[in-house]
């Protein structure tokens, strides 16, 4: 087993991740703000994200869109997407 941290991130999540590795979507953190960032994917796709994370803008992050994770580094948050509104 890998040795990460994980913040916020729930059991199934962490399985669901790991499961499924083809999932993971590199991209650039474009803003931040407390409790949310918004993530360019390489893509091209923009996304809002609910999340305890706090990279610097520009910063590479991956993102798994069905457990719902952020990954900057060897660390793990919970990251939901924001669906309609503010944050």
């Amino acid at each position: 087993m890998l040795n990460r941290s994980l913040f916020d991130v729930l059991p199934i999540q962490a399985v669901v991740a790991n499961a499924s590795p083809s999932a993971w979507r590199d991209g650039l953190v474009v803003s931040q703000r407390p409790g949310a960032l918004t993530v360019m994917l390489l893509d091209g796709q923009e996304g809002t994200l609910i999340t305890g994370a706090t990279p610097a803008v520009g910063e590479p992050v991956a993102v798994h869109p069905v457990a719902e994770v952020i990954a900057i580094g060897d660390t793990w948050y919970s990251a939901r997407p924001l669906v309609g509104g503010d944050a």
